[in-house]
């Protein structure tokens, strides 16, 4: 009992069980507004919550010149909108970020900024006008808050495999990119996958998304131990599944928190879905692989200094996310995580775990080696075993 209580002592205090009022209304909330009142040819625009193939059906009727019309005049709505094309979600985006930057630049006429309220408009307006230079993809970009993006590397059209990653806590619009920690924020991550994707498998069309699309927890607090946030990311992440063209197959790599996410969205994931990969993960939720409900090939990876290792693998009311991924109980595929450092350094060029990533994302499955202890899990020469228990090569 004593333990209940402090735990429910722990959600009042953070405010987990408390909810303040309605917040000011956002630029994408203003903009959805006018989106449901506007029609095209006397017919309503879609919901946007409407299916994507419902979506994709709606501006497959349109001209041209009708589609950029609605990018141009809503373009937060058209730049997040999971069944529009893709290449007018980028066009969209990319005035949704001019639009974010000219907003930031009149800020900095404010004579009562600080200082450091200067170098917080400075960072932001600085980072839109990163994201919308011309060979860039921006899938999903929405300002407020903390702000959140995708981007993609590579064509989604030709692809014929295509890796999704899904990042842990204390990601944001801010640190979607970095110069230093270049490598353990979500477009280093992608960059080095899609990289290390076309060393591996040259002849196989790929593309990665960095996708930084849902509101992560911040730091080691109550939201980075409950699912309310990884739940939301779970239907967010299903959307932008149902909302990919073609049907390339689709692997999931999810670190630290966003393996909560991906388990939570595991029963729920189309089946062009072949291969999750939990990272560096406190639990998906789930007592299984098994359990996870999913058609898809569950793997997971554990570098042996990463302090994830020391957060208890508990499920105590909503707090905890159950068993480790990497135990053998849990019954994942295990992936060598040799030369990596820490938490951050699994897509770190030369690390093990970058190219297992690599060859899973690209069905390189025989060049790999499965066991159930992880200290032992290896590449093994290409076509000379396949999961531990016997079976052959898993390539497809």
């Amino acid at each position: 009992m004593l333990q209940l209580a402090v735990v429910f002592a722990v959600l009042v205090t953070s405010g987990w069980v408390a909810h303040g009022g309605s917040p000011p209304p956002d630029a994408y909330s203003v903009q959805l507004g006018a989106w449901r009142k506007e029609t095209v040819e006397g017919a309503a625009l879609p919901d946007p919550r409407a299916p994507a193939d419902e979506i994709a059906g709606f501006f497959s009727g349109l001209s041209g010149f009708q589609q950029l019309a609605l990018a141009r005049d809503y373009p937060l709505v058209v730049g997040n909108l999971n069944g529009a094309p893709v290449e007018l979600r980028y066009t969209a985006n990319s005035y949704a970020l001019a639009q974010a930057e000219a907003e930031e630049r009149t800020r900095l006429d404010n004579k009562r900024l600080t200082s450091a309220g200067r170098r917080a408009v400075n960072r932001r307006a600085n980072r839109y006008a990163s994201l919308r230079r011309p060979h860039r993809q921006i899938l999903a970009f929405d300002p407020d808050g903390r702000g959140r993006a995708a981007e993609v590397l590579g064509d989604l059209h030709r692809a014929e495999r295509i890796t999704v990653i899904v990042p842990g806590i204390d990601n944001d619009l801010l640190n979607f990119e970095r110069t230093a920690l270049k490598w353990s924020a979500p477009v280093g991550m992608a960059t080095a996958l899609y990289r290390e994707q076309r060393k591996a498998a040259p002849e196989v069309p790929t593309a990665v998304i960095a996708w930084g699309d849902y509101v992560t927890p911040n730091g080691m607090s109550v939201a980075a131990a409950t699912a309310e946030l990884a739940e939301a990311g779970a239907e967010r992440l299903t959307g932008l599944l149902a909302g990919l063209p073609g049907d390339a197959r689709t692997t999931l790599i999810c670190h630290s928190y966003g393996s909560v996410v991906c388990g939570m969205a595991a029963d729920e994931l189309p089946d062009r879905v072949s291969d999750i990969v939990a990272v560096a993960s406190p639990g998906m939720r789930a007592s299984s692989a098994a359990a996870l409900d999913t058609t898809a090939r569950v793997w997971a990876t554990r570098a042996p200094d990463d302090w994830i290792a020391d957060v208890p693998n508990l499920s105590v009311g909503p707090l905890g996310h159950g068993i480790d991924p990497v135990s053998p109980q849990f019954g994942a595929l295990l992936l060598s995580s040799e030369r990596v450092s820490g938490h951050a350094g699994y897509f770190e060029p030369g690390t093990d775990s970058l190219a297992a990533f690599a060859r899973v994302g690209t069905g390189r499955l025989g060049e790999l080696g499965w066991f159930t202890d992880a200290a032992r899990c290896r590449f093994r020469p290409e076509g000379t075993g396949g999961p531990a228990g016997g079976g052959a090569a898993l390539a497809y």
